[in-house]
């Protein structure tokens, strides 16, 4: 008997209904995993996220939907998983989040709807994210195709520059809005990050090839291989019959320690080690004709997810060790707790309060070590981190053939240096609003990774939103 089942008590008062505990995903083990490239959690089963759902208080005011950059309806969505109607809590889900699928694999739900989640405050929140991937997918599955309803046509054409998170995500508002929309990416397959920089066994490529699709079903059109900046200017593109742009080009400038040996072969940035793998197909060579070093003692430098998704990639690539090293301790590290206790179940090993200070090479050019630092926390710097401090005397040297450094990224460079009139700040960062989207160039706005620095994919997606609202406003204010 379940504890929704459980008899009254022999005093005849009701006992207190129980909830079930937060129901986890079935997933690959980690010795079968850590041999291939797919998707690590297998999802729900529609028990499962019925279970699930049960644990949903329903709440009048729920903190919830707030606690989303883009606002979905989680009480709505989740009480119909409940009804069993799963293809109306995809409707609901999709009415502000165009995609659901890839948010409910890799959004921080820890960190925004599931953090607020009354159940939080004493046990563990609704699974918010695990039920959004559930009807996400079973949507895609067993759905019957049927698009939302669309706004007549305005006669406005807008160009979003970048098909990242926070790109598809304006583009796909902007056109339900009416709005004639082209997307203009720079690589030969859409999806930004999200498909360059996550690996499949976290985010599979076919998953996000279906989000693009159903916003070309929706009306959006596409244009790849064009690098704006270099094919068109953004103000060739105002100027050639779009009356705005939206960009959103990211953050894929690739930051660097700054220490002797980075340039020796076996140093790669984390955007390339990934893109080579994700992108390019090269974990698939000969398959593909993209090569990529497969070390058997790889170091990835840094903390954060991509850390940690090259770290499991080098794995899977054949390393015999692979490990993290970060200067701060274990409590520090901005990478998700899933991320890490999925790379340390795989067999990732985290070198912690250590820093590199050069790369060893042989005669030949190719690495062989790297010598590092001991470090011990003092006091915290501007991100409220406690700051890492090198410890005198303590240097040591680690045997690897392969370095990946993760320490960060930069705002793509080309748009600033090719947009006459747009402000940026300090880093290169565009300078926007941090409500519109509006940029220093009339009829130009940005958001995600180019204007906030490198930062999530549902806050970048909370930006693209907000931007399109702000473009509507603005196009509807002209007369055409």
């Amino acid at each position: 008997m379940s504890p929704e089942q459980t008899p009254p008590a022999a005093s005849g008062v009701a006992p207190k209904k129980q909830r079930p505990p937060r129901q986890k995903m079935p997933e690959q083990s980690a010795s079968e995993r850590v041999r291939n490239f797919n998707e690590v959690p297998y999802g729900y089963t529609a028990e499962l996220a019925q279970l699930e759902a049960t644990r949903c208080l329903q709440c009048k005011k729920p903190a919830c939907v707030p606690g989303c950059p883009v606002a979905v309806d989680i009480p709505g969505f989740i009480s119909k998983v409940l009804e069993g109607d799963y293809l109306g809590a995809a409707r609901i889900v999709k009415a502000t989040n165009s995609l659901a699928a890839v948010c409910g694999r890799v959004c921080p739900q820890e960190e925004q709807c599931e953090k607020v989640c009354v159940l939080a405050k004493k046990g563990d929140p609704v699974a918010v994210g695990r039920l959004e991937r559930f009807v996400a997918d079973y949507e895609r599955e067993h759905g019957t195709g049927e698009l939302p309803p669309k706004a007549p046509p305005s006669g406005f054409k807008v160009a979003v520059v970048g098909s990242g998170p926070a790109g598809l995500t304006c583009a796909g508002e902007l056109v339900k809005l009416g709005h004639q929309v082209t997307v203009f990416e720079a690589l030969h397959k859409p999806g930004g990050v999200l498909v360059y920089g996550i690996p499949e066994f976290r985010l599979p490529k076919a998953i996000v090839q279906a989000e693009v699709d159903y916003l070309v079903r929706l009306g959006v059109q596409l244009e790849l291989n064009s690098p704006v900046g270099k094919a068109e200017t953004v103000d060739e593109l105002l100027a050639g019959g779009y009356d705005a742009v939206f960009i959103g080009t990211g953050a894929g400038l690739p930051y660097f320690m700054g220490v002797p040996g980075e340039n020796l072969i076996g140093v790669y940035s984390a955007n390339e080690y990934l893109t080579r793998s994700n992108l390019m197909k090269a974990y698939r060579f000969p398959e593909f004709a993209t090569p990529i070093i497969r070390g058997k003692k790889v170091a990835t430098i840094g903390g954060g997810n991509v850390a940690m998704d090259s770290a499991r990639t080098a794995l899977r690539l054949g390393a015999a060790e692979s490990t993290v090293v970060y200067r701060r301790s274990r409590q520090e590290m901005p990478a998700r707790i899933e991320e890490i206790h999925h790379a340390e179940e795989e067999g990732v090993r985290l070198q912690l309060l250590t820093n590199p200070t050069r790369i060893l090479g042989d005669q030949a050019g190719r690495v062989k070590g790297m010598e590092c630092l001991r470090m011990e926390l003092g006091e915290p710097d501007a991100s409220g981190r406690r700051r890492p401090v090198p410890l005198a005397g303590s240097e040591f040297t680690i045997e690897v053939d392969t370095v990946v450094v993760a320490i960060g990224n930069g705002p793509n460079p080309l748009i600033p240096r090719t947009t006459p009139g747009l402000e940026t700040g300090k880093h290169g960062n565009i300078v926007a609003d941090e409500t519109t989207g509006a940029t220093s160039k009339p009829g130009v706005f940005a958001g995600g990774d180019i204007v906030t620095g490198a930062a999530t994919v549902i806050l970048a997606m909370g930006a693209g939103r907000r931007a399109a609202g702000a473009i509507d406003a603005h196009l509807r204010s002209k007369k055409k």
